[in-house]
């Protein structure tokens, strides 16, 4: 029996598995091997807070690409949704720990059939894979934290971002009782006196989600978010038909000439009223194909001065939870703080935080409780997973060219030191960031996870010889602003 491993259980990994599962017509074993967060969940979907909401609305998460309302007939089946008008429902942003109760329901339903008649095993092992060696014949050996081992024909990446960045200025050993590495840690078990305040490294989506359970906790101190660039992530919001404005070959137009188009738009859309976000969801069906054509000097270039403006207009939330925001804002409960953080020092039971300005002017901010919320680790080569170092060192995988996750050719095999693609060794998700841009949400992740399940399937009837399965998007998908 053909067996396929999976490595990371969560949407990525869990919607592999069931593609696998569900267009497999022949006996196949699949292994999916899952780590430190709830299988189906993983570290998106895994809060149990109430307060914690999706960022895209209901109508665009279906799991599965060839079903587009999944999502909501699967939501139709709960009596707390069950009598929603169509288009409040399609609307809402739901809990995101209910959205993982729809991917462990769908994982179910192939890990235990209801008959015999299905060709494909699905089963889990609950475990950190470390190391792979690939055998002379090109079957895979995994080996286990505990020293098991799993063999496989294949093997996929599908591990989801990288761990949280230490604090730039320090060595990974930093620790004390009232600092929390990660956002997704047990850091509310810490909450200080309302007296002291809590102190969030990064103003992104995930400092969003430690000011929602401090509000939702009903305490009462003050919160300070520090990043470079002291933005907040921006609200959805009700837009207009807007003519397409790109060209035909939008990814042969180069950064200069797209960045000129776009601010031309922008401006556009200011003058008549109207939120500029609209150009980016306008773009996002060509994304991935522009960022492929860009020059590794364009890359690098967006990311240093265009990047974090990105991301603040195209990792929207939702309306209610940006309003809460602003407002803890205006009441200075919620104080958003602009500049480098230079140090973390030991105060007694707090952290004391240096934050220096564009000047260099350096201040101290002391909190009873301090959480990096700075994001997951970019720089790959320097990962502080296992598994990754030992294929780095095995030669089995070698970063892109931005240093951002792992080279990955267009069929998903993973691109090993000397510039080969592999034949059993496959990556998607998060881990093509460097070389797509645009692969954390679910619109692309769900077209990865069927893809490269049809590849792994050797279906012939499905691969097209030189077609690039990495672009999954269609913009039918992905168009937020018309609601």
């Amino acid at each position: 029996m053909k067996k396929v491993a999976i490595i990371g259980g969560g949407f990525s990994g869990t919607m592999a598995a069931v593609n696998l599962a569900r267009l497999s017509t022949g006996p196949l074993c699949i292994q999916l091997i899952n780590d430190k967060y709830p299988l189906g969940r993983g570290v998106a979907y895994g809060t149990k807070r109430e307060e914690h909401l999706l960022n895209v609305a209901a109508r665009n998460m279906s799991a599965v690409p060839d079903h587009a309302n999944h999502f909501l007939d699967w939501l139709r089946t709960r009596v707390d949704y069950s009598d929603l008008p169509d288009p409040q429902l399609r609307e809402t942003y739901v809990p995101r720990r209910i959205y993982g109760d729809y991917l462990r329901s769908i994982l179910s339903n192939y890990m235990q059939p209801i008959d015999s008649h299905h060709p494909a095993e699905i089963h889990v092992i609950e475990n950190e894979a470390v190391d792979i060696e690939l055998n002379y014949d090109g079957c895979a050996e995994i080996t286990l934290k505990d020293g098991e081992t799993v063999e496989a024909d294949r093997v996929l990446l599908a591990t989801g971002n990288q761990p949280p960045s230490p604090v730039a200025f320090s060595d990974h050993s930093f620790s004390h009782p009232a600092y929390s590495p990660d956002p997704w840690g047990n850091w509310m078990e810490q909450i200080p006196d309302s007296k002291e305040d809590v102190i969030v490294l990064g103003t992104g989506l995930s400092m969003v989600d430690v000011f929602l359970t401090l509000s939702e906790q009903e305490w009462e101190g003050n919160i300070i978010a520090i990043s470079h660039n002291g933005m907040i992530p921006q609200a959805h919001f009700r837009g207009i038909e807007y003519p397409d404005f790109l060209p035909p070959e939008p990814e042969k137009l180069g950064l200069e000439k797209l960045v000129e188009l776009l601010e031309k738009h922008c401006r556009q859309l200011q003058r008549i009223g109207e939120n500029p976000g609209i150009v980016v969801d306008r773009l996002r069906p060509h994304t991935q194909r522009i960022w492929q054509q860009f020059l590794v000097s364009e890359k690098q270039e967006f990311l240093k001065r265009y990047a974090a403006r990105w991301n603040v207009i195209r990792h929207r939330i939702a309306q209610p939870i940006h309003q809460r925001v602003t407002e803890a804002i205006t009441e200075g409960r919620l104080r958003v703080m602009r500049g480098r953080i230079s140090g973390l020092r030991e105060q007694g039971d707090k952290v004391e935080v240096a934050l220096q300005d564009k000047s260099g002017n350096e201040q101290m901010l002391s909190g009873g409780l301090v959480v990096n919320c700075t994001g997951p680790n970019s720089g790959f080569s320097d990962t502080s997973v296992p598994l990754f170092q030992n294929l780095l060192k095995r030669g089995l995988i070698r970063p892109d060219e931005l240093d951002m996750g792992i080279d990955v050719a267009a069929d998903f095999a993973v691109m090993n030191a000397e510039g080969n693609p592999s034949e059993s060794l496959f990556a998607i998700g998060p881990l093509m960031k460097g070389t797509l841009w645009e692969t954390t949400a679910v619109p692309e992740l769900r077209g990865q996870a069927m893809r490269v399940a049809q590849l792994l399937l050797d279906d012939v009837a499905l691969v097209t010889p030189g077609h690039d399965y990495r672009f999954s998007v269609e913009e039918e998908h992905v168009i937020e602003y018309y609601i």
